[in-house]
């Protein structure tokens, strides 16, 4: 690792802090990492809109680094480093005039595709947590995760909230979005896109721009999910009370993101609701002035044989994390995310560029924090692993049960729930994925079931909501329509795909997840306010640049399938009631002999509760029902085609169940 003990620079005594700027009694320390560098000298201004800075000299230590110790109180200063690299050093980019600092964890800048970044010194944290801590629990297969937009929850009208798209307006109380759909529908986690300071802009669409950029594929301009990093430890501005998202505007104050990103979090952990974090460390933002590119493109980036960036992210860069120095940023970043504001895990975007040696030392070095952290993989860029994830000891998300469930492609390769087979599925694939999708049975990825992260919906791609449409009805996928109103609502035979997929997905062995809308089958419908884009009227499969009603929850529509609404929450009540739903073990699940591959019916026997077993019956056959015989005993109902009944379970007259088809039940003994 790269933190040292103390050295005479031979013009400041300086004690190697951790990286970045460290403010103390009497003095503050700067440290840069730039061995390439011929000069390095720190700016310092006292506001961020301060155009000339001061400038002080640093100096070059034996391991690379630039350090400087400047005595005196420069809490709530700005800073950056204007770096000059030898002439001979090939390869390298030329910097702009100003560097901010890659260890930030304070960052001003405006909404423009180059950011103009600034580092702020940050003081003494005074936040009151009030006793807070981590709430993920011990047992990792009791959670049932919500992935979320932090602006999504409330920028709608119908969420009510008086800060809409903010860390406060997440938290506030006595509205319709935020915390209190999430109360309301159950969940105890909530996965939140991309909360680091990132590049939120892109180049104005079809105009070139100085440093060579076209912008010919994005006619918003905006990078709305936050997938180009800029500093990584830094909060997202744009969230706070005083944020714009205008283009040309003062993103945001540092002190206000920080201060209400932490009373979010805190809010959260008060409702026993954790928060989990999607971070990305495969690559950075492409078109602003990131540190990391320009001060050591060769040290910190994979390139390829003749020195060019590789683009397995397919984002322009890769880090090259196996460096000691990108190793360490991403270990230290994780660590201050969860020792500063509570993360209680953490979903890692294109997981799989990051090498090995830092997933372990990640998962290591996070533990020592809080054992219980949940580690997520998304398992794929530049190859598939998610079996090795496991290996490691992280969850990671599960396509597998994804894709057999409701398949890779709505039109060519449907899936269970229409009553298909994509090629990868079969019946004991579809087995598996309800033991846990685990090794060494058919398609079976995962050393534990809690490292199975199951999902049918995610911010990519289409919504299972427009998915089932598109599949049921193929001219919707290219179809206009002049609003959202003639597909919100679900056709009968849509809505029975949609429950028998929450059925599913809330029955298997794993962590469920559910994304934002998809316990009413929202559509992503594009409206008509970018005469640019070519889409517009259609529905939505890459949503990432809309900050607009495309992605914000739109509340009102829940009455259109209140139905399905009340599905799901009742499954995620009866799924925390019953720990045989998320925590049977695979020898505990017997499934019944079948003539009809697409009728699946299983037996859950658990140890937790020997004498009332659970019976879950489901049917992807679209034309045929089936009958069965229920086992000895007395049983009730509590969940059938149309209903849930946590509270109030239907007492089952005789021996025999009707499933209709595209349905399913689930039944429960009765004690003697």
């Amino acid at each position: 690792m790269f933190r040292n003990g103390d050295r005479d620079t031979g013009h400041i005594n300086v004690v190697l802090q951790p990286w970045g700027a460290r403010q103390e009694a009497e003095s503050c320390t700067f440290r840069l990492y730039c061995p390439k560098a011929s000069q390095v000298e720190l700016v310092l201004f006292d506001s961020y809109r301060q155009p000339k800075g001061q400038h002080h000299p640093m100096d070059k230590l034996p391991d690379g680094s630039w350090a400087l110790e400047l005595p005196g109180e420069h809490t709530g200063r700005y800073y950056g480093y204007c770096v000059q690299h030898h002439p001979d050093e090939k390869g390298l980019l030329k910097p702009p005039s100003l560097l901010a600092d890659p260890w930030s964890t304070q960052v001003s800048s405006v909404n423009h595709y180059q950011q103009l970044p600034k580092s702020r010194i940050a003081g003494p944290d005074s936040f009151d947590w009030q006793g807070d801590t981590f709430v993920i629990p011990p047992e990792q297969r009791d959670l049932i995760i919500y992935e979320v937009h932090v602006r999504d929850l409330t920028a709608h009208p119908s969420a009510g909230a008086k800060k809409p798209g903010t860390y406060p307006g997440f938290v506030e109380k006595g509205i319709t979005g935020g915390i209190a759909h999430l109360k309301r529908l159950g969940v105890n986690a909530v996965e939140l896109l991309p909360l680091q300071k990132f590049a939120g802009f892109e180049p104005p669409f079809e105009m070139n721009t100085a440093e060579g950029f076209r912008n010919t594929w994005n006619p918003y301009g905006r990078n709305y999910w936050g997938y180009m990093t800029s500093f990584f430890f830094a909060p997202e501005t744009m969230y706070a009370s005083n944020g714009s998202n205008r283009a040309g505007g003062f993103t945001g104050d540092p002190v206000t993101a920080s201060r209400e990103l932490k009373h979010m979090i805190r809010e959260l952990h008060r409702e026993g609701i954790a928060v989990i974090m999607d971070v990305v460390y495969n690559h950075v933002s492409q078109y602003d002035q990131n540190p990391l590119m320009y001060l050591d493109k060769q040290e910190f980036f994979r390139t390829d044989e003749e020195g060019r960036l590789t683009n397995y992210s397919g984002c322009g860069n890769d880090l090259r994390t196996e460096s000691p120095y990108i190793r360490e940023l991403i270990i230290s970043s994780v660590k201050w995310w969860m020792q500063e504001y509570h993360i209680d895990g953490f979903r890692f975007d294109l997981a799989n560029l990051i090498d090995r040696k830092t997933i372990s030392e990640i998962r290591l070095e996070a533990q020592k924090v809080n054992p219980n952290v949940l580690l997520i993989a998304e398992p794929w860029g530049g190859g598939y692993d998610p079996t090795g994830f496991s290996g490691h000891g992280w969850s990671a998300w599960n396509d597998q049960i994804r894709n057999g469930v409701k398949g890779i492609d709505p039109i060519h390769t449907p899936g269970f729930i229409f009553g298909k087979w994509h090629y990868e599925s079969n019946r004991e694939s579809l087995e598996n994925y309800i033991r846990g999708t685990l090794l060494h049975q058919s398609n079976g990825r995962f050393h534990q079931q809690e490292h199975a992260l199951n999902y049918l919906e995610s911010h990519d791609g289409y919504t299972l909501g427009d998915f089932i449409r598109i599949a049921l009805d193929h001219g919707k996928k290219d179809a206009v329509f002049q609003s959202k109103t003639p597909v919100m609502a679900l056709s009968e035979q849509e809505m029975k795909c949609a429950r028998l997929a929450a059925l599913f997905l809330l029955t298997a062995q794993g962590i469920p997840m559910i994304h934002s809308g998809q316990e009413w089958g929202r559509s992503k419908w594009i409206p008509p306010v970018n005469p640019r884009d070519p889409n517009s009227g259609k529905l939505d499969h890459n949503s990432y640049e809309k900050d607009n009603e495309t992605n914000h929850l739109d509340f009102t529509e829940i009455e259109a399938n209140a139905g399905l609404f009340e599905y799901y929450r009742n499954l995620i009540r009866l799924r925390k009631q019953n720990p045989q739903l998320r925590q049977a073990e695979p020898d505990e699940i017997h499934f019944h002999p079948y003539q009809d591959a697409l009728h699946i019916t299983f037996e859950i026997r658990s140890k937790y509760r020997p004498k009332q077993p659970m019976l879950v019956s489901l049917n992807g056959n679209s034309q045929n029902g089936y009958q069965f015989t229920l086992p000895e005993g007395r049983w009730e109902l509590i969940a059938d085609a149309t209903e849930v009944y946590p509270e109030k379970p239907r007492p089952v007259q005789g021996s025999e169940i009707t499933v209709p088809p595209t349905s399913g039940v689930i039944l429960r003994q009765l004690l003697s």
